[in-house]
């Protein structure tokens, strides 16, 4: 861990336990997210049960990925497959923490840590729904919005411009993009849908005013270098070219939020000191 590296090792394993607890535990809580909200139901109300056979499950087989490994994938009263999402979205989460705990710097910037992870979180909720539905929910991007807010009133990590304009530099593009296809696509096909959804546009907006403009231009260029490949993969083998871009933004949000500010500087390097580029090229 980058910033734990002077700390007795006995600290690192803890923190690595602490953060790895909480990691898989909220990704299941993201599990009962993902399977319930696009189908308006309680995230309370009713005990975690078998999707099949509706019986409850018991506490010893909700333990996060490993009890999807004993069980085999099954359930324990019907037999019936377990979707192997379950465990997936588990340990993304928990993967996603570990990496907030070994990239930011925990012991000096606590809560930029925890809204960092609570920012993962939401993403990974986004990215499977609107994989699944082809929606982004505007209560999610509000929670990135309540995020962003808590992290201007107590985190100095990002000042007020640079939320700003970070909100506005990939949003405005992509708005103007969305509009401008809608209007071709629909002279084409006789169909209007947009080329970028007004969905992915709100989720760059709500996301640049948390993380500001170095990592949300480098999370627009992941997200869209990862679509543009799978949209490739898909053409070439026959598929709808059309399919959700949110998965993709989430991801290159998680890695420009960890090292946006980097691959930018990294970027601009290039333009200042030219042998660099030149080096590459030769």
């Amino acid at each position: 861990m980058i910033y734990f590296r002077f700390l007795d090792i006995r600290a690192y394993l803890i923190a690595y336990i602490i953060i790895s607890f909480f990691g898989l535990c909220i990704g299941s809580f993201l599990n009962v997210c993902i399977y319930r909200l696009p189908r308006n139901e309680s995230l309370i109300k009713r005990n975690s049960h078998c999707t099949t056979c509706g019986t409850k499950i018991k506490a010893y087989d909700l333990i996060p990925v490993f009890s999807w490994l004993l069980l085999r994938g099954k359930c324990r009263s019907c037999g019936e497959k377990i979707s192997g999402r379950y465990p997936l979205v588990e340990s993304i989460n928990w993967i996603a923490y570990l990496l907030v705990l070994t990239f930011v710097d925990v012991l000096n910037y606590p809560v930029h840590a925890v809204i960092t992870a609570l920012f993962f979180s939401v993403l990974i909720v986004i990215g499977f729904i609107d994989y699944d539905t082809m929606e982004i929910y505007p209560s999610h991007l509000l929670l990135i919005v309540v995020l962003a807010a808590a992290s201007a009133l107590f985190s100095d990590t990002v000042s007020i411009s640079e939320r700003i304009i970070g909100g506005l530099s990939i949003s405005v593009p992509f708005f103007i993009i969305g509009e401008v296809s809608a209007v071709i696509i629909k002279k084409k096909t006789g169909e209007r849908y947009r080329g970028i959804e007004l969905g992915d546009t709100l989720l760059m907006l709500c996301a640049g005013l948390l993380v500001g403009t170095k990592c949300i231009c480098a999370s627009a260029l992941i997200g869209i270098f990862a679509a543009a490949v799978i949209g490739i993969i898909n053409k070439a083998k026959g598929k709808d070219s059309k399919f959700a871009f949110g998965p993709f933004l989430a991801f290159g949000l998680v890695i420009g939020s960890l090292f946006g500010e980097h691959i930018i500087d990294w970027y601009l390097g290039l333009f200042e000191y030219p042998e660099v580029y030149s080096a590459f090229i030769v």
